[in-house]
């Protein structure tokens, strides 16, 4: 860059502003603050809900739940990958345009699918075996079912946070993350989680622990099966006969705008994997501005629900229902009554009003996932800057560190427990059939624009 003309004056580096584009389905929560958590304790239930002032930076939200529709667009994703991947097998069609090998100027790559051919339309008897190895046969009705044992997604999160820790530890040999530069008495070890598939097909994840060799000891590899569970239907309600659900809420294009159920913790957190990679794929050069999709923070989520009043509820008085009689969200208003609110289990998503910030059924309908590990003392545990408390917990860990946040209340809940502070949890690969989700992305520019 040349200086001439400047006179020597530092004047900075210029460059071309990125203006972040609305990202589809989702509403901007500028940065703010909340009181978090109950000031009146329960005494109905005996809850004791911690309380902080805390602030937290902006972030774009979903502005309903993720329905079913947009989750099988995931399932179906996964299902074409594998199908891509086994056409270019040998032992299947052996057609290797479907995997991209070199680059354009014959350069040997990392293989990669090639999306941008499309699928066999009338395949040949190597393609139609190919296809028919993703699918399972009823063995009652005769019809060919997408084998849901093998829509396993494969994800990488490298850990920034942990790395940078790292590096900057106070004593300088203990820095490097380089093997020929660890001092004899450095015994720091490091733990990542990794995955693998075995021979007999099932998902082996293992949490490493050893002592650090180099940067790629924080990246993180995750294989999830993905597809929903359709027996929670079943599963949550003994004695009762909700067999319609299991056979027609996911599948049946009828419920396609309705919230998932079913995912997990992990699941979810892959679907935010999956639309990150997704997007980026999409965007180009601009791709390295953007933030990745998440769960929210047990209080982004919060904060959000609240609205700008930050209300009790997300509407803006401690009322259940209009002048005109009609409920604010689908929750259990009585006792045995679930369809009093005009619905019998799950509604579709966005049939109730919006809150101030635009966000719809962040009251009932079906509580969400968020990232933050659950315990007791909730907020009181958390710094008040971008709260958060983390833990990825081994599969040998005890039960009781797999809790995860869990917020908003449900179709099956009653009135106390669909307010915007209320706390819950679920263990992290438990799914149920009132606990969905709905992804944030923290803003690419979080700086205001407002003048005071």
């Amino acid at each position: 860059m040349s200086m001439a003309g400047r006179g020597g004056e530092v004047v900075g580096v210029g460059g071309k502003s990125f203006i972040e584009p609305r990202p589809f389905g989702m509403v901007k929560i500028d940065r703010g603050f909340l009181h978090m958590g109950l000031d009146k304790q329960d005494s109905l239930f005996g809850a004791q809900i911690p309380t902080k002032d805390i602030s937290v930076d902006g972030f774009w939200m979903d502005e309903t739940e993720v329905t079913n529709s947009k989750y099988k667009q995931f399932v179906m994703w996964v299902r074409d990958s594998i199908l891509r991947t086994r056409l270019a097998d040998p032992a299947y069609a052996g057609d290797e345009s479907y995997m991209i090998s070199e680059d354009k100027n014959g350069n040997a790559i990392t293989p990669h699918l090639n999306w941008n051919k499309p699928l066999p339309r009338k395949p040949n008897e190597d393609e139609q075996r190919a296809i028919e190895s993703l699918y399972v046969t009823n063995p009652v009705t005769g019809d060919k079912l997408l084998d849901w044992r093998q829509m396993n997604y494969r994800y990488e999160i490298y850990d920034y946070a942990t790395a940078a820790l790292r590096r900057n530890r106070l004593n300088p040999a203990e820095r490097s993350f380089n093997t020929d530069r660890v001092v004899s008495n450095d015994v720091v070890m490091i733990s990542k989680d990794t995955a693998y598939v075995d021979d007999g097909g099932n998902i082996v994840s293992k949490t490493i622990d050893r002592q650090r060799s180099g940067p790629w000891d924080f990246l993180n590899t995750y294989i999830v099966n993905i597809y929903p569970d359709t027996t929670c239907w079943v599963n949550d309600f003994t004695n009762s006969d909700n067999e319609m659900y299991l056979r027609n809420y996911y599948s049946n294009p009828a419920y396609n705008d309705y919230p998932v159920v079913g995912v997990t913790w992990e699941q979810a957190n892959a679907y935010c994997a999956w639309r990150t990679d997704y997007l980026l794929k999409g965007l180009g050069t601009e791709a390295k501005y953007v933030q990745r999709y998440r769960l929210p923070t047990e209080a982004e989520w919060e904060y959000a629900a609240r609205g700008k009043n930050g209300n009790e509820f997300p509407w803006d008085n401690a009322d259940m229902k209009n002048g005109n009689g009609c409920y604010y969200a689908n929750f259990k208003p009585d006792r045995g009554n679930y369809t009093k609110d005009g619905n019998l289990i799950t509604s579709k998503v966005g049939i109730y009003g919006s809150n101030s910030n635009g966000l719809y059924d962040m009251a009932g309908n079906v509580a969400e996932w968020t990232s933050t590990v659950y315990t007791a003392s909730g907020v009181a545990a958390m710094n008040d800057l971008n709260p958060e408390l983390k833990y990825n917990a081994a599969k040998e860990d005890p039960y009781r560190l797999k809790k995860k946040s869990v917020r908003g209340g449900s179709w099956k809940d009653p009135e106390s427990f669909i307010r915007s502070a209320w706390r819950s949890w679920e263990y992290q690969n438990q799914p149920r059939s009132f606990i969905g989700f709905r992804c944030v992305r923290s803003l690419a520019n979080t700086t205001s624009t407002k003048k005071k």
